[in-house]
């Protein structure tokens, strides 16, 4: 390999998970500087972004990770354009490595994460140097943080889907129980917490289509409100997460199984982040 090392190429290979073959290239255009073969490879990395962007990447990993004080939890998304990448052991590798700095950071937003210090570089940097491995248009695409008295997270099957559930108790039981609400969330999909939190624009669609299935069904115009009142009280009860039917235990809704765990025992807040 000449001046190059095989150890130098494991070496940048190691560093920004591109192949041996490209590593062993930028360390020859680099002159056998480390730094600016790095560079190299970022700039591939951006190139191709480049190129790649008006593809669509729709597969990717989701990552769901706790602080070991149980208190703090963040959501990481980095997408791919194939199935084939987001399986892959390096791409899930590099997710993780993403959502630690995110943890340990725990910046405001996506920007903020995007900018956090990640090895000799950011965290988009790395990104890049991900690019640059696979070959593929990938994104850091979404970013979450939750913070609370206990913080339970659950992973669905093959990293599709991410649940962050805060809770307003950290007692061992509280968190066991916040996983099963976790899974909750990735099965029934609530689109809030409670209906308080349901936006005016939800509220409003949902009385107008109550409205509309009330007089094709010819129900007397004086009646048309409240029937729609009604659907939206089982809109409510279907689609916000204290008020839904619990699924392992179909005699409680989720508040009444955590009252069952503990007494004022309650969600303060979750994050759901899936493909698609």
């Amino acid at each position: 390999m000449g001046a190059i090392s095989a150890k130098d190429v494991k070496r940048l290979r190691d560093t920004t998970g591109v192949g041996m073959m490209d590593c062993k290239k930028a360390l020859t255009e680099a002159g056998g500087d480390f730094d600016k073969a790095i560079e190299i490879l970022r700039k591939k990395g951006e190139k191709l972004s480049a190129k790649r962007a008006d593809r669509e990447a729709n597969e990717g990993c989701i990552l769901a990770v706790v602080s070991e004080d149980g208190k703090k939890g963040v959501i990481v998304k980095l997408t791919s354009e194939t199935d084939f990448v987001s399986k892959n052991e390096e791409f899930v590798a590099n997710t993780r490595e993403i959502a630690e700095v995110a943890l340990n950071h725990f910046p405001a937003d996506l920007d903020g994460l995007l900018a956090a210090p990640l090895g000799a570089g950011t965290v988009q940097d790395k990104v890049t140097e991900v690019v640059a491995a696979f070959q593929e248009k990938i994104e850091l695409q979404d970013y979450h943080r939750l913070e609370a008295d206990g913080v339970a997270a659950y992973i669905h099957m093959g990293n599709k889907a991410g649940v962050l559930v805060g809770l307003n108790q950290g007692s061992s039981d509280a968190v066991a129980a916040g996983k099963d609400v976790a899974m909750q969330v990735a099965a029934m999909k609530p689109i809030a917490l409670n209906k308080d939190q349901v936006d005016q624009a939800t509220i409003d669609k949902e009385l107008e289509i109550g409205r509309e299935i009330a007089i094709k069904e010819g129900k007397p115009e004086q009646i048309v409100d409240k029937i729609a009142q009604g659907k939206l009280q089982k809109f409510f009860k279907e689609n916000t997460l204290l008020s839904q039917i619990f699924v392992k235990d179909s005699s409680k809704n989720v508040q009444g199984y955590l009252d069952s765990v503990s007494s004022g025992l309650t969600v303060t807040d979750f994050k759901h982040v899936y493909l698609g």
